[in-house]
């Protein structure tokens, strides 16, 4: 069992609302002198900041490379389970992707960030050069991917690994299951994303704390419409995208699945956790849905791996408030990249609270923007996080229904019961 930070939320909320009291009074007042808020600016929110940056930047390579690789290389059954193999992960990839598109139809229309022009925000000068449909396809296939992985290029390092999974997966019984080496490293790795999001309280004091020392208050009226955006775009892809796919592709009804769901979405709202989650799922899913037990169980636990619609959601959003907010316009292709990014993001992003907003690095990093500004994305972040899981597994619930119509494991007897 992960050992899991306790009271994560209230010590959150603390450093957030610490960082603003320490930064409002610099900011607002001289009680100190300039020369001790220059030093608290450098040394304390800063540095702090800082730290916490490069603690996030260092766990996304082998964040992602050791959960795909452990994902695809255990999947013993996937040539046994064949079509439903096939159908689970193209309705996952699928949502993800209507997911994060939602999201950004919606941040460009209405804008969170825009009006705000932060003194921490880069210059366009310094954005890396644009790539073409050529350039963002050709880079996804590296010719060496020690260098790629080095520079962070991250559509190259989840193709390797994707490929690297399925190899092992065909040579585990010539290498004594060398994939179960990859299963622990993988327990490993989200312990330590579980140890780093253990110091969030103090990055979001030093984050926060930064923006107001900086900037004073002004940036968090931003960051309300930003939150509200983001709970109507959740929102609309739980009853509207759900309900649609449900319509579609099953006979079942839309109300009775949602009411079926209620305790699971709860208890996911209160974990965080799509991985904490699963007992819950399978149970209801199997007993009160219908869904057979070969299908559940294999569906249910790859939707924890691989389907953070929520999460992609997330990612969007605070991409384009972050760019709006830098006074950065992203192009279509810049658009499309971040639709790509944010699905490959997600399934790469532990199924652990605030995961996600370690692999939102790895898309800022893509486009040159701020990472300083993952400090309005925290401070609000924890609230949402929860929201964000009761989507995920309220999506897993319903791919598994989907899954198990289409392949006649369906028992209507239960799920009307």
């Amino acid at each position: 069992m992960i050992d899991a930070p306790t009271n994560l939320t209230r010590n959150i909320l603390i450093g957030m609302f610490a960082g603003f009291v320490v930064g409002a009074i610099f900011y607002y007042t001289n009680l100190f002198g300039d020369q001790t808020s220059s030093f608290v600016e450098k040394y304390v929110f800063l540095l702090g900041s800082t730290i916490f940056i490069n603690l996030l930047k260092m766990l996304i390579v082998p964040l992602i490379f050791f959960s795909l690789v452990s994902g695809i290389s255990s999947l013993s059954n996937l040539k046994s389970l064949g079509k439903i193999t096939t159908k689970t992960i193209a309705l996952y990839l699928s949502t993800t992707a209507i997911a994060v598109t939602l999201s950004l139809v919606v941040g460009s229309i209405f804008k969170p960030g825009a009006g705000y022009n932060s003194e921490i925000s880069i210059a366009p000068e310094s954005l890396p050069p644009g790539q073409g449909v050529f350039e963002t396809i050709a880079n996804i296939f590296p010719s060496n991917i020690i260098q790629a992985m080095a520079n962070n290029e991250m559509l190259a390092v989840v193709f390797f690994s994707i490929l690297f999974g399925l190899a092992l997966n065909k040579t585990n019984h010539l290498t004594n299951n060398f994939s179960e080496s990859f299963e622990k490293l993988n327990t490993v790795f989200m312990q330590l994303v579980i140890t780093i999001i253990s110091f969030a309280p103090i990055g979001v004091f030093c984050l926060i704390g930064k923006f107001v020392i900086v900037d004073g208050l002004d940036v968090f009226q931003e960051a309300f419409k930003y939150v509200v955006l983001l709970i109507v775009v959740l929102l609309l892809h739980a009853f509207i995208t759900y309900t649609f796919l449900l319509k579609l592709f099953t006979s079942i009804s839309v109300k009775t699945f949602f009411v079926k769901m209620k305790d699971v979405a709860i208890f996911a709202f209160s974990t965080s956790s799509s991985a904490a989650t699963i007992p819950v799922t399978l149970k209801t899913v199997q007993n009160d849905l219908g869904v057979d037990k070969n299908v559940a169980s294999f569906v249910v636990p790859v939707g924890a791996t691989i389907n953070m619609d929520g999460t992609a959601i997330m990612q969007g959003m605070a991409t384009i408030f972050i760019a709006q907010m830098s006074g950065i316009d992203l192009t279509l292709i810049q658009y499309i990249q971040v639709i790509i990014l944010a699905v490959v993001a997600s399934i790469g992003a532990a199924a652990v609270p605030s995961a996600g907003t370690i692999t939102l690095v790895l898309i800022l990093q893509q486009f040159g923007l701020p990472l300083e500004a993952i400090g309005i994305i925290l401070a609000v972040d924890r609230i949402l996080d929860m929201l964000r899981t009761s989507v995920n597994v309220t999506g897993d619930a319903a791919v598994a229904c989907i899954v198990a119509e289409s392949e006649g494991l369906l028992d209507k007897k239960i799920f009307n019961k």
